[in-house]
């Protein structure tokens, strides 16, 4: 497990072994959840990237998301 800070102008760095398993590059934008108590850092893929994601996949999200989370 590999731990990181907070700096005093709360900043935190991804370590080195995650940005290249996952291929972060500079300047990428990430969402950020809170869910209870804990911090989710979510990649923003750009839509070029995305295509033919779903290419013979099902499109039944409801295992996606937690009961309570939907409408």
């Amino acid at each position: 497990m590999t731990y990181v800070s907070l700096s005093p102008k709360f900043q935190v760095v991804i370590p080195k072994e995650v940005r290249n398993r996952l291929k972060l590059l500079p300047k990428q934008k990430f969402s950020v959840i809170e869910k209870g108590g804990v911090i989710y850092l979510i990649p923003e893929i750009p839509l070029k990237k995305m295509k033919g994601f779903f290419q013979g996949k099902s499109l039944d999200t409801s295992p996606l998301r937690e009961k309570t989370d939907r409408l």
